[in-house]
This record gives structure tokens, C-alpha cells and sequence, in this order.
């Protein structure tokens, strides 16, 4: 067969994570979920890895890996936080890679990406380097392979770029029809140029390098791309395979490839349930014999290229302008905002630019005494981002080091390579992309800028961040006035410095007074004193501890003292000058003014004495903000319980009289039995041997009552539990018992009309049923009455899953 079909999917989010807490932070805009990632991947990563094919009644018929027949690239600062939330989704795309390498004469269908998506062409070729380099490496880890293509950010290119790939072994890269220049066969001929994108998409390219290497380049066909990413292809399976079949020429006398790329979020975030319609055209594709699906590898492999190209420099796929986006007021936007301008991109770039220029300078300086190739130890600090871990730090330190290094020294050599890591991840592509400076993009490479300037400020005592600001000053915003507004509102205020984190320790021991030794995200804290008091409600906490980051060394001795107030009201004070006996008698006079009941005093000793270093709940991370809130709503929640059982039990009598007469029941009646309902149809859900009777006398109360139950709690508990059956059911897949009642829960809870996610329970019984059918069915051959009596349970299980039967 001559005819080849390839799918491209670009799987990537810019990296979210709080520059100093290495996590990403409640991102409310995502809700229901926790943040953006986690929320892509419930819509898109998760599901295109076990992509459901329907039958004809819309029942499940087959589960697929859809990573594993089409070709893709993840952006290596998702996979990492993939592999750390979502691990079996990571498992899933690794396997993809090497069940494709089986499919595809030994070409696996993973291709690397430059590291955090950086525009290349605007970058220096130091950074280029680095940037390549982590990819590849952070690749090589993954996929235990060298990557064959690599994925270009936004595939905007310039010749540097592509030199830099051929320098690294790099085979092909994928680019936009609009960046071939001109082409001619590679035996003889005159360049011809390429006019609007107007390239044959259906074979690869080679582009001579001014150096005497070269790369292969595929141009991506682009109407087609473009129907899926922006118009209806994606409704229906046979119709983008229809689209696919139909790019085929019979003129073409050779082997041809029909491949698009688009991003991977297309398939289940942008057009939701997309990864089936996936799933259904490749399964078209296969089942009618279209074409043979391939990767780019296996291709290129088969079809080397016949003719030349030369690339239009200094273009990408997303801007008309070329690579304008983002370094200037080209025009491209997404629309949010009238008249398309932004003026902000170019001070931006402009300050970043600065800053990195800075950095670089002062790392050589710091770490030329201490590292043999400070340059060369940037491209291998990879390694220690991989795997953090003091043991790996070490390793890499004495690798690299001119001369054996003392924990100071070695502190400092982390501290200017976290700087320098920092310095690449401010230019992450997002940054620039959208419609104002303001937007959660721009204010997260601020964030890296930030933390860049912290450490090198740290390192040389330098002020960087008044030029820097600066340079923000000259960004409008079309919502905060300008780019230094909101870096004074929205960036500074989530610094943190060691007696920061000790702060949010403190405060959070207020809730948690069992921990003498603990990890806070990339810190850890140890306790040497607490003292504690109470009055009534009101708490007084004091004590000392050593904060450490395990990114970098720092280390601190800082003494506290917490003032909780009742509620939220929480006052901390914190000081790394701990001089230990005078510290201790001001904690007792502070104490002994609590103890008599003198807030006022109390308050005003502990203001005096931290000075400026007071922090309350609205300096926590979010994520702690909201574990310290839900801490202290637990005890109102007590309460609400015990009023609204008193209500009901003394309005029984009257809400029965109303009943009887037909009267609408007062909203403060129905408020309390509303309450009291679902907190019992909650404590019925918990155990996991649930009483069905008592279960289903609650359905039948809430149903008389023309109250509200509250269906995402409810909707997430049961998910939870059903999940947690189907995976006891994947270790002890014998227990008939299980299956029923599994089965019998979700007959029951039929009448609530629950929006349930069934997606990770219908996995596993899919998982269970091929496993352990064709055992069962052996068992019954021999007679097992116990057998049969499965295979019925298992059988009704998945019509309640609306899963097929095996």
C-alpha cells in the first residue's frame, strides 16, 4: 500500500507551577477542578488514553491507546508534573510510545520538544543549546530512546534552530505550509518559489544547513489542520476519516503521506469527547483499509526525501507576522479585547531580555570559581531537575566542580544554576501569546522573572529588580494600568524567602500541632521548641525551627509567634535573628498578656517586637489558605448539624400538619431537612458495607421533599467509591459478592439521575473482563457452578457501567 495516514498531536501546558513552591496553586477558573492541568487532563490527556469506541446502542465496545497509533510530542514540564499527579496516564503515553515502536518497523511515535517552550528564533544561541539539550535528555529518561524528531515551540524556526537540531542528531521536525520558502528536486533544477503555503504536504523534505549538515521537515497539510482544530471534523469519526482518505491524489505516481498536526488539546479539552472521534477514524482508517496508518519516523524511514526546501526564517504557525507575536504590536490576538493591540509585548520582551543578560553575567562571575564549565554544568543541571534529591545534587556538584566545594559554596552553585533555570522558563512562549500583560500567562513568566531576580540579588547583592520594573512600566494594560502594577500586585506578593516558609509552617501547625519533623513542599522544618496556651477558643503558639530548601541549601534558624484569634483572624510573627534567651522572654511576656486576657497587648508586643515579618492567612498559598479555611468551617459545619437537628426535631409535628393540608413548607423548615439529609446520605455512602435499606429509605425521604440534594459531593463520593470496588475487584477479581453489590449501589442510585465519572471504573472492568472472561468461561466448561454465577454478575455489572459484555 503507497497511501499513508499520520496524525500529529502537540501535547502541551505552559508550566504553572509557583516558582518557589514547585507546585501549582488553586487555580479557581478550572473548577471543579484543581487547576488547569489537572483539568486538561480529565478532558483530554486521561481519556486519549483509554478512548472508548461505541457500538450501535452506545454501549462501550473497546477501550484503545490512542497515543499509540498516532504521532505526538508532550512538552517535557507537563510530563513532569503528568508523571507526579497522574501516573498512570504517564505509564499510558510511555507505553503508546513503545507499542508503536512494534507497529511502526521499530519508529516509536513519541518525538522530543525544546524544554519549556521557548520562541528559538528569539532566543541566543546559548540558550538555544540548553534548551535542546534538556529536551533531549529529559526525553532519552522517558522513553529510554534517542528522539528521531523534535517538536519546534509554536515550529517557529530560524536556520540557527535547525542547525542547533542537526548538531544534536536530530532527524526531522514538523513544520507549518506557510514556512516553506522554495523547493527544488535534490538531483537538479531551479528553486521554485513557494507561493501562500501552496508546498505538497505528502512527502518529507531536506533542508541543506550553511554549515553542510542537514534535516528532514514535514510540512503538515493545512486545510485540513485547521478543520479540526477550528471547525467540525471532529463530530463524527467517518467524516474525518472521509476528509483524511479524500487528500489523496492518484496523480501522485509514488508513495504518499497525508498528515496533519494539530494541538493535542484539540482531541477532548477544546472540542470535548474529541478523543473518540479519534479513536473511531483510526479504527475506520484500519478496519476499511483506507491507507496504512504510520509515524513520521517509519516514513521517512521508507520514503526519503527527493526534494529540497528552503524554511522562511523567523516564522511559526500561529502569527502571520512570523515570529512578531511575541516581541511586538503585531495584531495577533485571540479577540478578548477591542482593537487587537499590545503594545505590551515589546517591553516585556525587552525587559526579560535585560534580565537575562544580567543573569548570565552574574553566573559566569559566581560559578567560574566553583564549576569547571559553567555552561557545560547548565546543559547537565537536567539531571538534577529530573531527580531532586540531595544525592543527586551532590553527585552532580562533584562532577563538576573545579575544586572540592564546602555546603556553603555548594549552596551558592545551586542557588546561580536555579537562577539560570529560572532565566530560560521567564520565556516561556504563553508569556507573550494572549491579549494583555494581566492575563495568568504573563504574570507566571513575571513570577520566573522574579525568582530569577530573588536569587541573583541573593548571590551578589545587586538591585535588579528597579530596572526590571522599569522596563514593566512601559507595558500597558488594558485592565491594571501596566506591567509594573501588576508585578507589585499579583507577582511579589507569592515570594518567598526562607522566614516566608517558615510562616507558613508555623501557621499551619496552629492546625496540625503533632509535627516536630516535616516537609513543606521543597522545604523541610524542623521544630526545636513550641510552647502552646489557651483561652477559651483563642490559641497562643510560639516556637523556633530551621527551615531549609531542598532546592538550593538555604538553611535558617527563625523563632515565631502565632496569635489566633478565633476564625480567620491569625497574626504571625516571624525572625530569623534568634538571639535564644532573649527571644524566649519576649514569647513569656507575650504569653503572660495572653494569658491575662490582653489581646490588645498582647497584639501590640508581638507587632513590636516582629516588626514588618507579620503574616496572616492572606500571605499562605492557596492550596493552604484553603486547608486552614475548611479547618476552621469544619467547626461550623458541627454546629449548622447539631441547629438543624434541634429545628427538625421541634418542627416535626407542624411540618406534618402542613404536609397533610397541602401547605408549602417555610424555607428555613425545608433548609433544615435539606441539611440533615444529605449529611446522611453522605455517612451511608462512606462505609463499604453499605446497609441498602437504610440506603434506600433516605432516597425515598429526600424524594418527598422538595429539597435539593447536593450532587457534585454526592457525585464525587460515589465515583470514588465505585472506583475503589472496581480496583479491589482488579486484585480479588473472584468476589461475586462485590459485583453485586457494586451493581446494586448503582441501581439504587438510579433514581438521583447522578452525572457519575464513570471513566476509571469502566477501565478497570474493561481491564478485569479481558483478563479473567476467558478464564471463567473455561471454568464453566469444567463444571464450576461458581464460574457461571460470576460470569452472570460480571455480565450485569457492565450493562449498569454500559460496558459491552465480553
Amino acid at each position: 500500500m503507497d497511501k499513508y495516514i499520520c496524525i500529529h498531536g502537540h501535547f502541551y501546558q505552559p508550566p504553572r507551577e509557583n516558582p518557589w513552591f514547585e507546585e501549582i496553586e488553586l487555580q479557581e477558573s478550572a473548577h471543579p477542578y484543581h487547576d488547569w492541568n489537572e483539568r486538561i487532563t480529565a478532558e483530554c490527556y486521561a481519556p486519549n488514553s483509554a478512548s472508548r469506541i461505541l457500538g450501535t446502542d452506545g454501549s462501550i465496545i473497546d477501550i484503545v491507546n490512542n497515543y499509540a497509533k498516532i504521532n505526538f510530542n508532550f512538552g517535557p514540564t507537563l510530563l513532569s508534573w503528568i508523571e507526579r499527579r497522574q501516573p498512570e496516564v504517564y505509564q499510558a503515553i510511555l507505553e503508546a510510545d513503545r507499542i508503536s515502536a512494534k507497529r511502526f518497523s521499530g519508529h516509536g511515535s513519541a518525538m522530543a520538544q525544546i524544554y519549556n517552550h521557548m520562541i528559538m528564533p528569539l532566543a541566543n544561541r546559548r540558550d538555544k543549546l540548553t534548551q535542546t539539550r534538556w529536551g533531549i535528555k529529559d526525553f532519552v529518561r522517558r522513553f529510554e530512546r534517542y528522539p528521531e524528531g523534535m517538536w519546534l515551540p509554536e515550529t517557529a524556526v530560524d536556520l540557527e534552530t535547525l542547525e542547533v537540531l542537526a548538531e544534536f542528531g536530530i532527524l526531522f521536525t514538523i513544520l507549518s505550509p506557510h514556512q516553506a520558502g522554495k523547493v527544488k528536486p535534490i538531483s537538479e533544477g531551479e528553486w521554485k518559489e513557494v507561493k501562500e503555503g501552496e508546498i505538497d504536504p505528502s512527502m518529507p523534505y531536506l533542508c541543506k544547513l550553511p554549515s553542510g549538515k542537514s534535516i528532514n521537515i514535514f510540512f503538515y497539510d493545512g486545510p485540513i489542520s485547521r478543520e479540526v482544530a477550528f471547525g467540525n471534523l471532529l463530530s463524527s469519526g467517518d467524516l474525518f476519516a472521509s476528509k483524511l482518505s479524500g487528500a489523496f491524489r492518484e496523480e501522485r505516481n509514488r508513495p504518499q503521506i497525508v498528515h496533519i498536526a494539530t494541538d493535542g488539546e484539540t482531541f477532548g479539552h477544546h472540542q470535548p469527547h474529541a478523543d473518540m472521534a479519534l479513536a473511531y477514524t483510526l479504527f475506520t482508517i484500519e478496519s476499511k483499509n483506507i491507507a496504512k496508518l504510520t509515524n513520521y519516523g517509519e516514513y521517512l524511514a521508507k520514503n526519503p526525501p527527493s526534494q529540497m526546501i528552503e524554511i522562511i526564517e523567523k516564522s511559526s504557525w500561529s502569527c502571520s507576522h512570523g515570529v512578531e507575536r511575541w516581541r511586538s504590536n503585531c495584531g495577533c490576538n485571540i479577540g478578548k479585547f477591542p482593537g487587537g493591540k499590545q503594545p505590551w509585548r515589546a517591553p516585556l520582551r525587552e525587559g526579560m531580555d535585560w534580565l537575562r543578560d544580567q543573569a548570565a553575567a552574574i553566573y559566569e562571575e559566581g560559578a567560574s570559581d566553583m564549576l569547571r564549565n559553567p555552561w557545560e554544568a547548565r546543559d547537565e543541571y537536567i539531571e538534577v531537575i529530573a531527580h531532586r534529591s540531595r544525592v543527586e545534587s551532590e553527585r552532580f556538584l562533584r562532577r563538576h566542580q573545579v575544586r572540592m566545594l564546602d555546603e556553603a559554596e555548594m549552596s551558592r552553585t545551586l542557588r546561580l544554576l536555579e537562577m539560570q533555570r529560572y532565566a530560560m522558563l521567564m520565556y516561556t512562549s504563553c508569556g507573550w501569546f494572549f491579549d494583555d500583560i494581566s492575563g495568568i500567562e504573563s504574570v507566571q513568566i513575571m513570577q520566573y522573572a522574579c525568582r530569577a531576580i530573588q536569587l541573583a540579588e541573593e548571590i551578589k547583592s545587586v538591585a535588579l529588580e528597579p530596572k526590571f520594573v522599569e522596563y514593566l512600566r512601559n507595558a500597558p494594560s488594558l485592565l491594571e494600568g501596566d506591567g509594573a502594577i501588576i508585578y507589585e500586585k499579583f507577582v511579589k506578593p507569592s515570594r518567598i524567602d526562607l522566614k516566608k516558609a517558615g510562616a507558613h509552617h508555623a501557621l499551619l501547625s496552629l492546625f496540625d500541632p503533632h509535627q516536630e519533623h516535616s516537609k513543606f513542599y521543597f522545604y523541610s522544618l524542623h521544630n526545636h521548641e513550641i510552647r502552646r496556651s489557651a483561652l477559651g477558643r483563642l490559641r497562643w503558639v510560639t516556637g523556633m525551627c530551621r527551615v531549609s530548601s531542598e532546592l538550593t541549601w538555604e538553611e535558617e534558624n527563625i523563632g515565631y509567634s502565632i496569635l489566633d484569634l478565633g476564625g480567620h483572624h491569625l497574626i504571625c510573627g516571624v525572625t530569623s535573628s534568634v538571639e535564644e534567651g532573649h527571644f524566649s522572654d519576649v514569647c513569656i511576656e507575650m504569653e503572660a498578656s495572653f494569658a491575662k486576657g490582653d489581646l490588645s497587648e498582647a497584639s501590640r508586643l508581638l507587632y513590636d517586637f516582629f516588626g514588618k515579618n507579620n503574616y496572616s492567612i492572606f500571605n499562605l498559598f492557596k492550596d493552604d489558605q484553603k486547608k486552614i479555611l475548611n479547618s476552621i468551617l469544619k467547626r461550623s459545619y458541627e454546629g449548622f448539624a447539631s441547629l438543624y437537628g434541634q429545628i427538625h426535631k421541634e418542627t416535626i409535628p407542624m411540618v406534618s400538619l402542613l404536609k397533610n393540608l397541602q401547605i408549602s413548607l417555610p424555607r428555613p423548615f425545608l433548609a433544615a431537612q435539606e441539611y440533615l439529609i444529605n449529611v446522611a446520605l453522605r455517612k451511608a455512602l462512606q462505609p463499604r458495607e453499605t446497609d441498602f435499606v437504610h440506603l434506600e429509605s433516605l432516597i425515598q425521604e429526600m424524594k418527598q421533599w422538595p429539597g435539593e440534594l447536593d450532587k457534585p459531593e454526592i457525585e464525587m463520593m460515589v465515583t470514588e467509591r465505585i472506583e475503589g470496588d472496581l480496583k479491589k475487584l482488579s486484585v480479588h477479581p473472584d468476589g461475586v459478592q462485590l459485583l453485586d453489590s457494586t451493581d446494586k449501589l448503582l441501581k439504587i442510585l438510579t433514581s438521583l439521575h447522578l452525572n457519575l465519572n464513570l471513566w476509571k471504573s469502566q477501565n478497570l472492568y474493561f481491564s478485569i473482563g479481558k483478563k479473567m472472561m476467558p478464564k471463567m468461561e473455561k471454568r464453566v466448561r469444567d463444571g464450576e457452578i461458581l464460574a457461571k454465577r460470576w460470569i452472570k454478575s460480571f455480565k450485569q455489572l457492565g450493562r449498569s457501567l454500559r460496558v459491552k459484555s465480553f
